[in-house]
């Protein structure tokens, strides 16, 4: 099962559970999906077939390459790109999202204002903040939240092999009294930081917390906090980076391949 069909799994055995729900859309949105298009990509415009139903226009998306291939009976031609760049593209052109039709039991069909809220949920950033801490400890927070933000994090750091050494979750006082929660990084480099903090604020606002606020910090592995941090808080593993195959990627050969030229929907 993919990342995607478990979260679906979960929701339909608890219908009514929004963090549920929300982990789905969270799924998504990091997933790479397998886009059906309606002829090979041309430079970088790519045209998705487009299938009407009574329930209005939708494109097709496969979370694997296999299910794309048992829906189109053969070769097709499609495009690989993350849930949220599809989802950002179909925004305002009145089109809805359908994943795994006819090939999985995790098969969904997202009307148009879900990709809308999809799109503006995922444009928020998290805002920069200073504070100096003067006191760690274990975090104080209920088994029911913990239960709520362990998974959403753990979904997050699955993503983020290797970028980081270790993340730990613990209670923060600042000067002048402020106490809160913070998740400090531990290890990450300066270039991945600013991907990390989006990514630790969306597994927040995908958790399911009806109010929820977190310091996301970043800490060298010999700083006397990452010690103190480690020492007093929750420990969560980020996942090492597995070795595979390098390949060399030629920047434009395949849409969205470029960083500077994003694939066009058309």
């Amino acid at each position: 099962m993919t990342p995607y069909d478990r979260a679906h799994t979960a929701m339909e055995t608890d219908p009514e559970n929004e963090a549920k729900r929300l982990a789905v859309y969270d799924r998504l949105a990091d997933a790479e999906l397998f886009l059906l298009l309606e002829e090979e990509p041309e430079d970088e415009n790519i045209r998705p077939q487009v299938f009407s139903t009574e329930e209005g226009d939708f494109v097709l998306v496969f979370d694997t390459e296999e299910r794309l291939g048992e829906f189109a009976d053969g070769p097709q031609p499609y495009a690989a790109l993350p849930g949220r760049v599809i989802a950002q593209h179909l925004v305002g052109e009145g089109i809805g999202l359908g994943i795994n039709l006819g090939v999985a039991e995790s098969a969904m069909l997202l009307p148009p204002e879900a990709l809308e809220w999809l799109s503006e949920t995922l444009a928020h950033a998290p805002q920069a903040a200073e504070g100096r801490p003067v006191e760690f400890t274990a975090p104080a927070l209920s088994p029911a939240v913990l239960g709520l933000l362990l998974p959403a994090f753990e979904a997050k750091f699955e993503q983020l092999a290797g970028l980081a050494q270790s993340a730990v979750l613990g209670g923060v006082t600042y000067e002048g009294g402020r106490r809160g929660h913070v998740l400090a990084i531990i290890g990450a480099e300066e270039r991945f930081r600013a991907g990390i903090a989006k990514a630790m604020g969306e597994a927040l606002t995908f958790s399911g917390l009806d109010a929820g606020e977190l310091d996301v910090t970043f800490l060298g592995a010999d700083e006397p906090a990452a010690g103190i941090l480690l020492a007093q808080g929750l420990v969560l593993h980020v996942p090492e980076r597995e070795e595979e195959e390098v390949q060399e990627i030629i920047p434009g050969a395949a849409p969205g391949m470029d960083p500077t030229k994003p694939p066009k929907l058309r």
